[in-house]
């Protein structure tokens, strides 16, 4: 029986990557990113670049998931707020008896507690459901998550949130050479995993589940460390927000924004392929930023939009553009 058409059909890879093209594409983020820290320290360079950053980060979490394992999970906007809230009660309780902001311990534990999250929640789904089912089960959970935020008590103030103390660091660059960083970590990460053994069997399990299943690939095993895996990247890129607002709520971390901003970085750039989300990255920070600052909050509009041409025209996305171009000459 042949299968029916579904979301996930639409989600194209755009075909594999050398390490050259990593290479590439981390010389071309850092050159790019840092021409335009250099040329205008005005602090709305900053603030997109910083957005920027974090749209790379919690694209690349999701493009593992959902490029290389064909799992479309809508419960990215839980593992950012489980990384945003985790820094927080970190700070707040002293745990770790930090005294200074992005400690490298603390991104840590918020990207593992995402990803622990995502463990607990990926057993039971990940064993029975696919597809579609698959996608609106973790929207589930992750709506299930929230109202357990909202009634955490002291834990989390409920709706009110918590707030760390501090205030923007007077010199911007750290934010800047944090999320810069950061962002390359997670670009490099998914590219090692999709190279490794974990990698083939990703990929293996995306073109045929019974098929992988069949040459002895323990299909839930590596689906499940995959989705940990994202989940982990997407934590940390709360942890670094969380250090941008200071305020942390429901409204801020856990709204749906932060559950379509992965998606619109993978579709954008190209899903299933590593420089795909650095692309889409600055595509949809250009979007937020600039729609927000210059013609208000129109950017769902926008991204709306853009994502009906892109899917339309370029399903492999822009990094796709390229390899359509040389077809025709």
């Amino acid at each position: 029986m042949a299968k029916s058409p579904s979301f996930i059909g639409s989600l194209k890879p755009a075909g594999p990557e050398s390490l050259t093209n990593l290479v590439i594409i981390v010389l071309a983020l850092v050159f790019f990113g840092t021409f335009l820290f250099y040329t205008d320290i005005d602090s709305i360079i900053v603030f997109y670049l910083f957005y920027c950053f974090i749209f790379i980060i919690i694209g690349q979490g999701w493009n593992i998931v959902a490029g290389y394992t064909g799992q479309i999970s809508l419960g990215s906007h839980a593992f950012f707020g489980i990384g945003a809230y985790t820094t927080a009660i970190i700070w707040l309780r002293d745990i770790t008896h930090t005294w200074y902001f992005f400690d490298p311990l603390v991104m840590f534990l918020s990207g593992l507690a995402a990803a622990v999250f995502a463990v607990i929640i990926g057993i039971p789904i990940l064993s029975r459901l696919r597809g579609d089912y698959f996608s609106f089960a973790t929207l589930a959970a992750a709506q299930v998550f929230t109202v357990l935020v909202l009634r955490g008590g002291k834990l989390t103030e409920g709706a009110m949130g918590l707030r760390i103390p501090g205030t923007l660091f007077e010199d911007l660059g750290i934010y800047y050479w944090t999320g810069l960083l950061l962002a390359i970590l997670a670009t490099a990460a998914v590219f090692f995993v999709t190279r490794s053994r974990l990698g083939l069997a990703l990929r293996a399990i995306s073109e045929d589940e019974m098929s992988a299943a069949s040459h002895g690939i323990s299909v839930l095993r590596y689906k499940l460390i995959a989705f940990a895996i994202g989940a982990f990247i997407i934590g940390v890129g709360g942890n670094l927000y969380a250090y941008y607002i200071f305020s942390i709520s429901p409204p801020a971390v856990l709204n749906l924004n932060w559950l379509f901003y992965p998606i619109l970085v993978c579709i954008l750039g190209g899903n299933g392929t590593i420089g795909g989300p650095v692309i889409g990255g600055f595509v949809v920070g250009a979007i937020v930023v600039f729609s927000e600052t210059l013609i208000g909050r129109v950017h769902p509009m926008v991204s709306g939009v853009l994502i009906i041409l892109v899917m339309k025209f370029l399903p492999t996305g822009l990094i796709g553009l390229k390899a359509k171009v040389f077809q025709r000459h």
